[in-house]
C-alpha cells in the first residue's frame, strides 16, 4: 500500500485509463445493447427541415457571406477580451490601457480593410 502513496503517476494512469475506458465502453458496448434499433426507409432518408431535399448538396455560396460571418466572430470575441480588461482596469494601470489600445487599433485596422474590400455590403 505504501507504493501507491509514493507514486503519484500511478493515480494519473488510473484516471487516464478510466477516462478512456468508460466513454469507449458506454458508446461502443453498452449503447448498442440498450438503444432501440428499428430502421425503416423513412428513417434512413436525408432529413432537411422536415422537407424533401431539393437540388445539389454542392451548391455554391458567395464568399462574402463567410467573410461577413468571420468578421462577426472576430468582433464578438473582442468583447470576450474587453470584459475582463474592464473589470481589472484599475489594477492594470497605464500598461493595461496601452495594451488594450493596441488591441483595439489592430481590430479597427481589420475593420477598415474589410470595409474597403466591400465585405460588409450585401448584394
Amino acid at each position: 500500500m505504501a507504493i501507491l502513496y509514493g507514486n503519484n503517476y500511478l493515480f494519473v494512469l488510473i484516471f487516464l485509463a478510466l477516462g478512456v475506458f468508460l466513454p469507449v465502453s458506454s458508446l461502443m458496448v453498452i449503447g448498442p445493447l440498450l438503444r432501440p434499433n428499428h430502421p425503416s426507409r423513412a428513417k434512413t432518408t436525408t432529413y432537411e427541415s422536415g422537407l424533401e431535399p431539393v437540388g445539389d448538396a454542392r451548391a455554391r455560396y458567395n464568399v462574402r457571406y463567410y467573410l461577413f460571418a468571420l468578421l462577426f466572430v472576430i468582433f464578438d470575441v473582442e468583447i470576450v477580451f474587453l470584459y475582463p480588461w474592464a473589470v481589472e482596469y484599475k489594477h492594470l494601470g497605464v500598461f493595461g490601457f496601452v495594451e488594450m489600445l493596441i488591441f483595439i487599433l489592430l481590430l479597427v485596422i481589420g475593420l477598415v480593410y474589410a470595409w474597403r474590400k466591400k465585405v460588409l455590403e450585401w448584394k
